[in-house]
């Protein structure tokens, strides 16, 4: 074997010039160096991890929409598209995962989702190395997590941010910033804000129709951009639910619950609340 070979040229070149004593010190530095030199770097593609309920669909980047199923891999700017009662659990290639449900739609932006419309909620392990954190991003906001566990919706009527436990920070368009503890919601009632933020939602279910169901690129950035008015959307501070609010969330979760292994936080979220969830059976 080459590799061999020239190690044996390195043994017989260190005994002759540094004696005996450098001998298997020498050869460990250079067996380590050519280790390191032919191992090939890991990187793991985002995948699909299960789909318990269709309709769900990926949109891979200038290629047609398939069917989702378990095991697919997908690529930066992948589409991911479900529609009622349809639910999907995606892995990034960092490990942060999420699950997405109802009318939902959201694209891959590396380690980080855009949603566009719909309900997600995504999550660290609680045993990961990686502390980065992961973020969900929207239009109207950002929220980041960090070894937490955070549920997020956009539709028509309202934009809702939920910590499920940990603590969740999210950033407006317009620099405004939120901190939400376990079992506080940020909640935005689009019905009372500014029209155009609400005649973009509006729009959406009649672009989609005409789509196919997901967008172009350039389609995608102009839906997701901020829109243009010097009006400020008026947030509310967070606020604590309610315990029996919280465990009939918990009892009612379409992406907490129903799939065929429960979710990795899910002992946290119990102990964070003190609700407990049902049996996790599709």
């Amino acid at each position: 074997m080459p590799v061999l070979a020239f190690l044996d040229r390195l043994e017989e070149s260190a005994t002759r010039s540094m004696g005996l004593r450098c001998r298997h010190g020498w050869l460990i530095a250079a067996s380590a160096s050519l280790t390191i030199g032919v191992t090939p770097a890991f990187a793991r593609a985002p995948e699909v991890v299960e789909v318990p309920t269709g309709p769900a669909f990926v949109r891979l980047p200038g290629e047609r929409e398939i069917k989702a199923k378990k095991g697919l891999n997908l690529r930066p700017a992948t589409q991911l598209r479900t529609s009622k009662p349809g639910r999907m659990q995606v892995m990034l290639g960092n490990g942060r995962q999420f699950r997405m449900g109802g009318d939902a739609l959201l694209r891959l932006s590396g380690n980080s989702v855009e949603l566009l419309r719909g309900s997600v909620i995504g999550w660290i392990g609680p045993n990961a190395t990686n502390r980065r954190p992961f973020q969900i991003r929207t239009r109207l906001a950002t929220a980041s997590i960090q070894g937490t566990t955070v549920f997020i919706e956009l539709n028509d009527e309202t934009f809702k941010v939920f910590s499920w436990e940990g603590r969740v920070q999210v950033t407006t368009k317009t620099g405004e910033v939120f901190t939400l503890e376990s079992g506080q919601q940020l909640l935005l009632d689009l019905t009372r804000q500014l029209s155009i933020v609400k005649g973009r939602l509006d729009g959406l279910e009649a672009v989609l129709g005409e789509s196919g169901g997901m967008f172009t690129p350039d389609e995608w950035e102009e839906r997701t951009k901020e829109p243009d008015s010097e009006e400020e959307i008026s947030w509310d501070p967070p606020a604590r639910l309610e315990d029996g609010e919280v465990q009939q969330r918990l009892t009612k979760s379409a992406l907490i619950n129903g799939f065929s292994t429960p979710l990795e936080t899910l002992p946290e979220i119990e102990r964070e609340l003190g609700a407990t969830a049902p049996s996790a059976n599709p």
